[in-house]
């Protein structure tokens, strides 16, 4: 193993250690979503009381659960894939494949994504941009700056995804770091 090897290891498992837990938090947030938006139909049509701001509340938890845990499936291989040839490469050609795709796909895609949207959340934040609705919640500038976090944490987990298989292209991957799936 070259010398290179286990701080970029210790890295790499930091990253997903940091975006499993992120995932997770936000994976729970499908049982608030749930219970949320019984309460909001049930206070709708069975009390005729309108919940502006838990309609909110709902919206911003299911931009988090999509975006704060992009990166969680991204590292459990739980993302989208047409793998009519790809099940059938040894592991390191989809070492290769996982690498070309993170450095010409998904790598420009978050820099496009952050780059675009930096200005549109940053003026958020510099008004505290709130709801158009009376009611609503005062929390849109955070609500926007979900964006931010599903870049950064997918730039972290395809620098992670890079660690990991670069190393499996090197033949230096320590074998309980090896992901089947």
């Amino acid at each position: 193993m070259s010398s290179l090897a286990p701080p970029l290891l210790t890295l790499m498992r930091l990253i997903n250690r940091g975006n499993a837990h992120l995932g997770q938090a936000c994976a729970w947030l499908t049982l608030f979503l749930v219970l949320a938006t019984t309460l909001i139909v049930v206070l709708r049509y069975g009390f005729g009381i309108g919940a502006t701001a838990l309609q909110e509340t709902v919206m911003y938890a299911h931009a988090l659960i999509f975006m704060g845990a992009a990166a969680w499936a991204l590292q459990r291989g739980e993302h989208v894939r047409v793998d009519i040839f790809y099940q059938q490469f040894s592991a390191r050609r989809k070492a290769l494949v996982e690498i070309l795709g993170n450095l010409l796909f998904l790598l420009p895609f978050c820099l496009f994504l952050g780059w675009n949207s930096w200005d549109y959340v940053t003026a958020s934040w510099s008004t505290l941009e709130k709801s158009n609705e009376a009611s609503g919640l005062p929390l849109v500038y955070l609500q926007k700056s979900i964006i931010l976090l599903l870049v950064a944490s997918l730039t972290l987990q395809s620098l992670a995804e890079l660690i990991r298989f670069g190393l499996t292209l090197g033949g230096q991957l320590p074998h309980d770091e090896v992901q089947h799936g």
